[in-house]
């Protein structure tokens, strides 16, 4: 009877994460709407951006090009808590930190060797079809950019 009370448990609690992760509004794909978008040239160009549930975390993970137009790809899981954790596959960043400001905007920093190379917000709209972008940096040149990204969900 014991066992039967703690996975009973166990997936009361397993559908409640998958709920709460699914009603999340950053969750899904986003594409490049170049149109409605501002980028730079000197910082990379995300073309697609995917968040799913990764256990109790998120994982993202970006498709685009950096700023010399090699194609580039990143991976990222951790938690929206404004902690560091490892990035993959981008040259300018060892780590990335994530932290929700509100249920449809996130603030995030890129960091290499502790040093903070890139920063922005993310906000989702309020229909959440909408992902703008805003970010701010140093790019690989020394050269200091911004730029505005605006996806559209899938």
């Amino acid at each position: 009877m014991r066992t039967k009370s703690i996975l009973m448990a166990l997936v009361v609690c397993f559908v409640g994460a998958t709920i709460a992760l699914a009603a999340d509004p950053f969750i899904g794909t986003w594409k490049l709407n170049a149109a409605k978008s501002k980028v730079s040239s000197s910082g990379p160009n995300n073309t697609t951006v995917v968040y799913e549930a990764a256990g109790d975390s998120i994982k993202i993970t970006t498709d685009g090009t950096d700023a010399q137009g090699k194609p580039a790809h990143s991976e990222w899981t951790g938690k929206f808590d404004g902690k560091d954790y490892p990035v993959s596959g981008d040259p300018n960043a060892d780590a990335r930190a994530y932290k929700k400001a509100n249920a449809h905007t996130l603030t995030f920093e890129n960091k290499k060797d502790g040093k903070v190379g890139l920063n922005g917000r993310i906000t989702i709209s309020a229909d959440g079809k909408t992902r703008t972008v805003h970010l701010s940096g140093t790019g690989a040149d020394g050269k200091k950019f911004s730029s505005t990204a605006v996806y559209d969900k899938q």
